[in-house]
């Protein structure tokens, strides 16, 4: 009797990781929420807004969810408790907390937009330390942010915004290297890794998007540490 070898199913890697989403409210976060769901993944969508929690928890049954201002260190940690108690370690951290503010030139670039666009930054420094021994203890932990293709090529008239972006992907890039540090210094494997999506504007490609973030637990951590992703319309 002869017996077929099984097909790799795509994206069973992701099946039962927990993956929280900051700043999910957004239609990229509810894109997020729903085709990890759909993958088997348990998700906690995170948002300040309880009106956004509940239309973003609608879109995705089965995803739960927590309000919490991320810029709050305080906050934070007691989010992380709340998640842990209720639902054990996370495996993922996918921060989408952004927005953009910009127009004018340099002498445009305004301290109030600046101050509004470091809220994200601040939200992933608050989220990506109080999470960080949870995605260093996963076998399989990720940490991935949302970036945009202005830090390759910076305009006058989104220069804040622009500056942000490159602070929060280098932020990232930094806590891929410490996962790396972690792992080699304790002599094993690579098992977490930090990844950088960049886009244009998310207006359209919310399920590339998704598409991509489901993708992460596909391949092993050193595929993905460190590695910064253009996404496209049709790619």
């Amino acid at each position: 009797m002869s017996s077929l070898a099984t097909a790799p199913v795509p994206h069973e890697r992701v099946r039962g990781r927990l993956v929280l989403l900051a700043g999910g409210t957004s239609a990229a976060g509810r894109a997020c929420a729903l085709a990890l769901v759909e993958a088997g993944a348990r998700v906690v969508i995170v948002g300040s807004n309880a009106d956004r929690l509940a239309a973003s928890a609608a879109s995705a049954p089965g995803a739960a969810t927590e309000q919490c201002d991320l810029t709050d260190p305080d906050a934070v940690a007691d989010l992380r408790a709340r998640v842990n108690d209720a639902h054990g370690p996370v495996d993922g951290v996918v921060h989408l907390v952004g927005g953009w503010r910009g127009g004018g030139g340099l002498a445009g670039q305004s301290d109030e937009d600046l101050a509004v666009l470091l809220r994200s930054f601040t939200a992933l420094r608050n989220v990506s330390r109080t999470f960080d021994d949870d995605l260093r203890s996963s076998d399989a932990g990720r940490l991935a942010i949302v970036s945009s293709t202005a830090v390759a090529r910076p305009l006058a008239g989104g220069a804040n915004y622009a500056a942000v972006k490159a602070a929060s992907e280098a932020w990232t890039r930094a806590a891929a290297q410490g996962y790396a540090k972690h792992a080699r210094d304790g002599g094993r494997e690579l098992s977490a890794a930090g990844v950088i999506f960049r886009v244009r504007s998310l207006d359209g490609l919310e399920h590339a998007l998704a598409a991509a973030v489901v993708a992460l637990w596909d391949d092993d951590a050193a595929a993905w540490n460190d590695v910064v992703i253009e996404i496209e319309a049709g790619g």
